[in-house]
């Protein structure tokens, strides 16, 4: 088991949990966050975690936050240059010695990755196989917690989200599954894990009336799933950068496609027990989508 586990990304959804499955586990964490302020927050799911400030276009604190560690969850930033993060912090962590990277890579990267989002992990993830670090990768699909992160509000106030999905269906994986199965990869013997990605998904294949249902029963309100087209998606994403809006117009296209439909057993093998259902998400996460008292 390794001494000291750096989890880069730690105050994000993945991230976050996977500070608190570690921590659980009995193991050293170290939290890398941009902000230690921002970050504070993680020391209230286990006082003991470290936290470091890390800044990917500093190497010096790449270097503080890697030095005594020995395996290390890679997630960068979902910046334009995430590229150049990751080979920066890969480099430093050659040098200090490293035994593991894991990384968190994304289901299209295992596809043909033929969308931007997809490329950039597939290209992370050939710079780390080149790297000469012991490595796993993990490749998941969409998030159910995007449910709450993204349309909690237009639930809350209107009972439905809106989504340019058609009728798709896609393997959604709730993130906690994500956490358990890189927390069970960062404990476990590298070499059993060594070069090998897995493709997680969650128990079925949704479509966006099933997440409705599924939110319905949960907060006992109707839910509804509004279907709605690439220009109307795009004109509610104005408040983000442009190329990020794009990107994700690129991703909702995939998933009209079909490519984000087909159901993997490879996270449930990692965790030993099957991956939430939807109805279980929506259950924990019920009082999210509540209106507002």
């Amino acid at each position: 088991m390794a001494s000291t586990i750096l989890v880069t990304g730690a105050t994000g959804t993945v991230g976050a949990e996977l500070v608190k499955a570690l921590a659980n586990r009995g193991v050293t964490v170290r939290a890398g966050v941009h902000s230690i302020i921002k970050g504070d927050r993680l020391k209230h799911l286990n006082p003991d975690v470290q936290l470091v400030e890390i800044d990917y276009r500093k190497p010096e604190t790449l270097a503080v936050a890697l030095t005594g560690v020995e395996r290390v969850f890679l997630l960068p930033p979902p910046t334009p240059d995430q590229i150049e993060l990751s080979r920066s912090l890969v480099e430093v962590a050659k040098q200090v010695g490293v035994r593991q990277l894991v990384q968190l890579s994304a289901a299209g990267a295992g596809r043909d990755a033929h969308i931007t989002i997809d490329q950039r992990h597939r290209e992370i993830e050939q710079l780390v196989a080149d790297s000469g670090l012991t490595y796993a990768t993990l490749r998941p699909e969409g998030f159910m917690q995007n449910f709450v992160h993204q349309h909690c509000a237009t639930i809350r106030d209107e009972g439905k989200f809106y989504l340019p999905l058609s009728d798709a269906q896609v393997a959604y994986i709730d993130v906690r599954d994500i956490a358990a199965a890189a927390a069970t990869l960062l404990t476990a013997d590298p070499a059993a894990h060594a070069g090998q990605a897995y493709h997680l998904t969650g128990p079925a294949a949704l479509s966006g009336q099933q997440v409705a249902e599924a939110l319905s029963q949960a907060t006992g309100r109707e839910v509804t799933y509004v279907p709605v087209a690439e220009e109307a998606a795009r004109a509610a994403m104005q408040e983000l950068p442009a190329e990020r809006v794009e990107e994700l117009l690129a991703l909702y296209a995939d998933y009209r496609a079909g490519h984000a439909a087909a159901i993997s057993h490879e996270g449930a093998a990692l965790l030993g027990r099957a991956p939430h259902t939807i109805q279980q998400f929506a259950d924990d996460y019920q009082a999210q989508f509540q209106p507002e008292a």
